[in-house]
């Protein structure tokens, strides 16, 4: 296979993710190109630690710019918190080098447009991350929504849900923070979840309708202080598309404190025809609904490993998160080589900037309880 060095900004639990997605690439049975790590960046000493046990790696350091000034290094990964996002990305695109990174792609529009501003101006080859899709079930998803099996769609529903922040005793972080997360709070930590497959099927939003929420409104930080906790903790968003001459609901949600989830996906899209759902809490589980005569059934069926890219595993086996993250990465990897042809790719900055456009304006439809229209 064809090497692509590789360096990651930002080495925390994302960047350790792609680590081992890196040395796992001989799973794959049929790809092209292979990344190799050869550096990383991260403040954290104990974090670069750990990358002590990758045998590719030449450089480890807490300067990114050192890491960018890296020759050999063509692809570069980060996962840095929002703020960062603009200066980084910018920085890495400036440099010569490709880029995949972390949604939302920016701490607000204004950031967002600038990055891709400068995609265009550079014509570096990025990709967003987002990995839900590349599991089975939403690839069976979007091939039954396409199939024409729907009818005229009545309504979607798509979201993400956990319970990361429900207990209410939970020190602060860097995501409960406007100036470290954005405004837009949980719509930028988990909003490219809700809308990917939503975007890529054509649905995209004519308005919005958003119900916000800031539950928890203040935790403890490091010193045990009482400190404000100012960002969106759930948001639900109302919207409306267009989509063969008439208009569809379709609802966006996105919980930081969902009891009884862990760390839940779902859609579901409903037609005059028929309809499709699935959830990763049951993961193996794809359901269609059909008419068969007068009786209307939901039809289960159970999922094997099978996704975009072939691997090494049975398909009588079921995927976990590691493997649609390394789906994921290899869908960019293979689209930059020319070799993934017209299956499904990463989200593109033009997705993460049509995201930024819904979340901005649920920002102004929460402030003034209206409607707000996207077009």
């Amino acid at each position: 296979m064809k090497q692509v060095k590789v360096g990651i900004i930002g080495g925390g639990l994302m960047g350790r993710e792609s680590a081992s997605a890196f040395g796992r690439w001989f799973a794959f049975s049929d790809i092209a190109v292979q990344p190799v790590l050869l550096a990383v960046c991260d403040l954290d000493e104990s974090v670069l630690e750990w990358y002590k046990k990758v045998n590719t790696i030449e450089q480890l350091t807490a300067d990114y710019k050192e890491l960018l000034q890296n020759k050999d290094i063509e692809v570069v990964y980060v996962a840095v918190p929002h703020n960062l996002h603009e200066q980084f990305y910018v920085d890495v695109l400036e440099s010569g080098k490709d880029l995949i990174a972390e949604k939302p792609f920016g701490i607000d529009l204004f950031a967002c447009q600038k990055i891709v501003d400068k995609i265009k101006e550079t014509g570096r080859f990025v990709r967003c991350s987002s990995e839900f899709p590349f599991l089975p079930g939403p690839q069976r998803v979007i091939d039954y929504a396409k199939s024409g099996s729907l009818g005229k769609i009545l309504e979607i529903k798509s979201g993400f849900h956990h319970s990361s922040d429900l207990n209410v005793d939970k020190p602060i972080n860097w995501k409960r923070m406007i100036k470290f997360c954005g405004e837009i709070g949980v719509m930028g930590d988990l909003g490219m979840h809700a809308v990917h497959l939503p975007l890529r099927l054509g649905y995209n939003p004519i308005s919005v309708y958003a119900n916000l929420q800031n539950v928890v409104k203040e935790r403890k930080n490091d010193k045990g202080e009482l400190v404000p906790c100012d960002t969106w903790d759930n948001a639900i968003l109302h919207t409306r598309i267009e989509k063969e001459g008439h208009v569809v609901p379709m609802a966006l949600e996105m919980k930081r404190i969902a009891p009884s989830e862990t760390n839940t996906w779902y859609i579901e899209i409903i037609g005059t025809k028929g309809g499709v759902r699935y959830s990763t809490k049951e993961p193996k589980t794809f359901w269609t609904f059909v008419m068969d005569g007068k009786a209307q059934k939901w039809c289960k069926e159970d999922l094997g490993f099978q996704s975009v890219l072939p691997t090494i595993t049975g398909g009588i086996f079921e995927p976990g998160f590691p493997d649609c993250f390394m789906q994921m990465l290899g869908t960019y990897f293979a689209e930059r080589d020319g070799t993934l042809g017209d299956r499904f790719h990463c989200a593109t900055p033009e997705e993460a900037l049509r995201s930024h456009q819904l979340f901005a304006a649920a920002l102004v439809s929460s402030k003034h309880h209206q409607v707000v229209s996207l077009i």
